[in-house]
Parts: C-alpha cells; structure tokens; sequence
C-alpha cells in the first residue's frame, strides 16, 4: 500500500513538473502576450517615429533601410506604410516601447528570422497576407514550406536591397543550403550563374510549384526551351532523347564535361547506341571518333530539317 502511494505521489510530481515546463514554454507564453495585444490593440499613434527611436541607423536591429524599398513607401496605398506602417506586420507596439524594469524583458511584438519565438507559419502568414499572386498563393505546398522556412530565411525586407532581387546575391543565397548546386557551379562547364547573367529564379519558383524540382515551367525540356528555343522543334528528323528529357545527356547545373554533358563523347553515345559500327565499336582506331567524337559527323544531334537529315549529319 506505502509503495502504490510513493509511485503515486511520484507520477503525480512528475506531471506537475512537466505542465510546469509546458507552462513555461517562452514560445506559448510571447503568443499569448501577442493574443492579447491584437484584442487590446494598442496601436501607436506616432506609427515609424516610435520605432525608430531604437531601430535607427546605428542600432543593432536597424529598420532605416526599409525607406529605400516599396514597404517603406508611405504613398504605397497597400504597402505597410499606407497602413499602420511598422506595426501592420509586428503587430500592435503596447507596452514595447517603453523600458522593462530590471530583471524583466521587453513586451514581445512579431518578429522575424530563425530566432524568433515565432513559429515558421505563423511568420509566413503575415507576409502571405499581402503576397496573394499566383507565383505565391500555392506557398504552403512548396517543399520550401515543407522544411519550415520562414521567408525572412531568404528576404530581408529592411535592407535597401533585398538579396534576393540581385541575381549574385540570390545564387549565394540559394546555393547556402543546396550545396551540392553549389559545387556544379564550380566545375568545367555550367550556367552563367556567378556572373550574374542568370538567377536560380529564372528556372524555379522558390514559392510554389506543381513542377518537379519546382520549375516555372511544366517539364525540364520546356524550361530549356525558354533559352534554347532553337532546339525545341519539332523537326523532320528528330533525336528520341531530346524530346524525352534534356537531362539524359546534360547535367543542368554544371559538368566536368563541354556543354553540360553528363560523360564525355563517345561514351555518352554508346549509352544508347551500342550496335556495331565502324566509327563506334573501336573508336580508339579511327580517326573520325577522334576529337569532336560523333560530332564529327552527327552534328545536328538535337535534329534537323534538311531532307537528307536521317542520321542527323546536316
């Protein structure tokens, strides 16, 4: 009977303590705090200038930089300014803006980036809420959104440029987390990625997309063809492979290997065409597989038009 009473007392010490640090989770407790300012709505009647009296220029946490961008733009009817400027995405200031006493934390507004208590959802709810085009309004089935990014991970809306709208600065951004793009970019050949001639944008949609690997367009051929449009076609003699998928033969992001092949020549051709032929079966003993390979001779391999095409040589 004693030892039921101990191991009771003991469950029952052991969920105290447990609700006890459930109570104290910070996370609960700053949205709760936030719950209740949002119902008092104690709005600033000073709107910016309230803010700015810490988040100046030589703060720590400065937010001058949003007057150089469309948020910060008071004659922006439907940005933040038009509205209750600073606080129409970190929520009502109430007590904020006044110091907390000693040993206590400042009031909690919304905040924003990886170390905000805020969930990732929750985060990216704010700035969904004006962001509702069709490139954004599918975000929540985004694999970005699978991985709880937060779209201050990749935006930073109170610099006077935004990272992510310079094509350099969004590939390094981008590639800070795919790294083994990253890599590809470094090798032989790749895209014009580095210099700033494109952008991971110009292929993906980072906010949503029904395509694999998040592409803008329906298939990785038809994303091609928005540069490449020469090889689109159709022709009268047409390579199989090159309507199937671009990627049987290129590496879209970088090869060790010209013109993004994923081998070199003829080894890649063999992949495929492994029948007898003279210029293929030995190639080490002929010199027209030498050099340019099977270009040598099939040099419109992504087809052609000319009425002697067949074997795609003119």
């Amino acid at each position: 009977m004693r030892r039921t009473t101990r191991w009771s007392l003991a469950l029952c010490l052991l969920l105290g303590a447990m609700a006890a640090v459930q109570a104290a989770d910070p996370r609960e407790e700053v949205e709760a705090v936030l719950d209740k300012k949002f119902d008092e709505g104690h709005y600033s009647t000073k709107g910016a200038d309230t803010c700015l009296r810490c988040h100046d220029a030589d703060s720590d946490k400065p937010a001058t930089g949003i007057f150089h961008t469309v948020h910060g733009n008071p004659a922006n009817a439907r940005g933040p300014m038009g509205d209750r400027q600073c606080e129409a995405c970190h929520g009502p200031v109430g007590n904020h803006a006044r110091n907390p006493r000693k040993g206590e934390r400042r009031e909690p507004m919304i905040t924003f980036g990886p170390d905000s208590p805020i969930p990732a959802e929750k985060q990216n709810s704010v700035c969904l809420s004006c962001h509702t085009d069709t490139r954004r309004m599918g975000w929540h089935a985004s694999s970005h959104a699978s991985e709880d990014l937060t779209c201050t991970s990749c935006h930073r809306v109170h610099q006077t440029r935004d990272p992510m709208s310079e094509s350099t600065s969004q590939t390094a951004i981008c590639t800070g987390c795919h790294a083994k793009e990253k890599a590809d970019l470094h090798k032989r050949s790749s895209h014009p990625l580095q210099n700033g001639a494109m952008a991971c944008a110009s292929c993906h949609n980072p906010h949503q997309s029904i395509n694999p690997a998040d592409l803008k367009q329906p298939s990785l051929n038809e994303t091609c063809y928005e540069c490449h449009a020469e090889k689109r076609g159709p022709f009268l003699w047409e390579h199989q492979p090159v309507n199937e998928d671009c990627a049987l033969c290129h590496e879209p992001h970088g090869a060790i290997q010209s013109a993004l092949l994923k081998k070199r020549l003829p080894q890649l051709c063999q992949e495929c065409h492994s029948e007898p032929h003279a210029n293929v079966a030995i190639p080490e003993g002929d010199l027209k597989v030498r050099g340019g390979s099977c270009l040598n001779c099939h040099g419109q391999v992504h087809g052609t038009n000319h009425p002697n095409g067949q074997s795609l040589r003119r």
